[in-house]
């Protein structure tokens, strides 16, 4: 049985205050205990956080991290650092990290290494844009970043895996893939990892739908058999969003 998962991306929003009040908000809140809430927040807010939220059945994890264990990188952060905050799972390859901060397949791929060596759990996003989509080359798009990415790995190490299919096109636009390309999008994941691996992996993993996620269609994606969840921004700095979204199953 595939973990449903619903997890909130913060990016870069904020304040401790705004935290604080967010927090006290969903604390407050009722989630199915089947189902597993992670929050994202920023690095500055990792610690606060996770003390908050301690004895609480909501998970934290981190937007990011970087491959190094240490070293001469201004800014960034690692993964003993995060584990140092209590954290245990991060956000790896968000098409944000991608198109912004020109992180390639082979970055991300050494930072899943990594996080996997520390036994940290990544949520791998994948998603094509617009012009892929457009031009019926959105499945080679994402089997492609798939290979060159975590397909490197050995089987053992996709107990720490989860992936969230996040469509670009459909990230804070307003725009959403309907609940029949998501779940079109989810199989094929599936089953190039059953391919590659063997059926209960591919069975085993949870793959979470990232795009534009909202309390008006969370409902229908997640009635799909092969979407297990979603990973939402913009709604889930919205309690009362992200609570419907949560009972969406």
């Amino acid at each position: 049985m595939r973990n449903k998962i619903v997890a909130g991306n913060w990016k870069m929003n904020n304040s401790n205050s705004e935290t604080n009040k967010l927090l006290n908000e969903l604390i407050g809140s009722r989630f199915p205990s089947e189902i597993r809430v992670i929050v994202c927040p920023s690095f500055t807010q990792l610690g606060l956080v996770h003390e908050k939220l301690q004895n609480t059945n909501i998970d934290v994890a981190s937007q990011n991290m970087h491959f190094a264990d240490q070293g001469a990188f201004t800014g960034e952060i690692s993964a003993k650092m995060i584990k140092s905050s209590g954290i245990l799972t991060t956000i790896l390859g968000h098409s944000e990290r991608r198109s912004l901060f020109n992180e390639t397949d082979e970055i991300l791929i050494n930072k899943v290494e990594t996080a996997i060596k520390e036994n940290i759990e990544v949520i791998f996003c994948v998603g094509e844009e617009l012009n892929d989509r457009k031009s019926k080359n959105h499945f080679k798009f994402v089997q492609s970043q798939l290979e060159n990415s975590i397909f490197l790995l050995p089987k053992e190490s996709w107990l720490n895996i989860i992936i969230a299919y996040e469509p670009v096109w459909a990230i804070g636009t307003g725009e959403t893939a309907s609940p029949d390309q998501a779940q079109e999008m989810h199989l094929f994941i599936r089953n190039l990892i059953s391919e590659k691996y063997d059926g209960a992996l591919a069975d085993s993993i949870s793959i979470l739908y990232g795009g534009s996620v909202k309390p008006n269609n969370a409902f229908e994606i997640f009635a799909k058999p092969d979407v297990d969840g979603g990973l939402g921004g913009g709604a889930s700095l919205n309690a009362e969003d992200f609570v419907k979204i949560v009972n969406a199953f």
